[in-house]
């Protein structure tokens, strides 16, 4: 079975030491883009990735997507994936 666990050292250290992303609470109206808030979004879409995307890889792979009638239609689990994925908020982060 494949396995995957998100880079987010990486992430960490490019946010927090390359782009220095903690300024941006200083910026009127990005108050609340705190350390601790990046990190909980990393930590949520890393345990997105794990439980729900990386299942679906195999399954993309061998099915693909069909088109029919007019409509695409994707491997089994990718829409109950994507219904998470809007259920989790994911659509609405800016």
């Amino acid at each position: 079975m494949a396995t995957y666990a998100a880079p987010l050292r990486e992430i960490r250290f490019v946010l927090n030491e390359v782009l220095n992303a903690e300024q941006l609470s200083k910026l009127p109206g990005y108050e609340d883009a705190t350390p601790d808030l990046f990190d909980a979004v990393l930590e949520e879409a890393a345990k997105l990735c794990v439980n729900e995307l990386l299942p679906l890889n195999l399954s993309g792979d061998k099915e693909g997507c069909h088109y029919e009638n007019g409509v695409v239609r994707t491997p089994a689990g990718f829409k109950e994936a994507y219904t998470k994925f809007i259920e989790g908020g994911w659509t609405s982060l800016s």
